[in-house]
């Protein structure tokens, strides 16, 4: 039997919600809701997305700071059939070198950077958002230098699309946990 699915993982940052499930996040708000419930997340978010069993059974799975960053993300395939597969993400706290024009202030009094977003995101423009086609741009750099092995925009296929056929994926915020809590969630499909 070959499961197909698609998905997004993300996490949300400085959430409050009262004891009926209504709030927000600073960032991966999912429309002022506890439980998303499909919905998308707000950027800025660091995402893992995946595609299960699609093909040939192999999985399609990549880290996407094309809507912006919010913390580092590791997502590393576990319990692999036959061959090789990669681990993919970015261990770096792009926010601590997001250039001003990019910064999603809050925290305290507004005034710790708390994500970085995406030009496309903070200009609103054709040049950055890739709505047909486009080459890197001065911002997206940005992130590919900083994490070469995720996607930093729209057409950035040839290094961040990654294929496996694993039973399992630990998925793995803040992996170096510069002033963070480490959060590992074990994605396991039989």
């Amino acid at each position: 039997m070959v499961l197909c699915w698609s998905g997004w993982i993300w996490a949300r940052t400085g959430c409050t919600f009262d004891a009926a499930g209504v709030g927000k996040c600073q960032t991966g708000d999912c429309g002022g809701r506890l439980e998303c419930e499909g919905n998308g997340s707000a950027p800025p978010t660091s995402l893992f997305e995946i595609t299960l069993g699609a093909g040939n059974g192999q999985d399609y799975y990549d880290v996407s700071m094309v809507d912006g960053n919010n913390l580092p993300l590791l997502a590393l395939p576990r319990g692999v059939y036959g061959g090789v597969c990669n681990a993919t993400g970015c261990i770096t706290d792009i926010n601590r070198g997001c250039p001003r024009e990019l910064q999603l202030l809050g925290g305290h009094q507004n005034q710790q950077v708390v994500g970085c977003r995406s030009a496309c995101e903070a200009f609103k423009t054709d040049k950055y958002c890739c709505r047909n086609t486009c080459k890197p741009s001065y911002y997206s750099t940005i992130f590919k230098k900083a994490c070469p092995r995720s996607y930093s925009y729209a057409f950035d296929d040839g290094t961040s699309t990654f294929t496996c056929k694993a039973y399992e994926y630990d998925i793995v915020f803040c992996p170096n946990s510069n002033g963070y809590t480490l959060y590992i969630i074990s994605l396991k499909f039989d």
